[in-house]
């Protein structure tokens, strides 16, 4: 499954391990409505059911805490997601851009659109995501993040 990724996906690859970052959430006039803490750890099993895994373990200032995990198969040159919050689907453009279509269960009628690029050292990445409610633009996430680990196993 690994090997099959890495010929549809290759520079997906250099995302694999542990990052550390910093999430902020701004409604439609820019004006911040949540921040946290995100690690994310990206893994990419060599045999199984998924062919990449992210464990998120968000936290807020306030002292909240959430930790999510969920996979995605491979399917025609792309990854797909079906879970109980979202479902979509991620591709690579040509110029190594990673780029995902989700669309919320929990909230019908709400998807986003995520662009992930990552830095030309490997070391840090960048991650906007657009959200549509109903097919009109409302909300805007901005991610910074920096890698902690390569290590896929990594602890959140």
């Amino acid at each position: 499954m690994r090997d099959t990724l890495a010929k549809a996906m290759p520079a997906l690859f250099a995302h694999e391990g542990l990052w550390d970052g910093v999430y902020r959430h701004l409604d439609a006039d820019s004006q911040l409505i949540d921040q946290h803490r995100m690690r994310t750890r990206c893994e990419f099993p060599a045999s199984g059911e998924f062919a990449y895994v992210q464990h998120n373990h968000l936290i807020w200032p306030d002292g909240r805490e959430n930790r999510l995990s969920f996979g995605g198969i491979l399917r025609d040159g792309r990854l797909w997601w079906d879970t109980d919050r979202f479902h979509g689907h991620g591709w690579e453009t040509l110029d190594n851009v990673l780029m995902l279509t989700l669309h919320r269960k929990d909230e019908p009628g709400m998807r986003f659109t995520e662009m992930i690029q990552i830095s030309d050292d490997g070391e840090s990445r960048a991650r906007t995501w657009q959200w549509f409610r109903d097919g009109t633009p409302f909300r805007r996430t901005l991610c910074d993040e920096r890698r902690v680990s390569r290590d896929p196993e990594a602890v959140l």
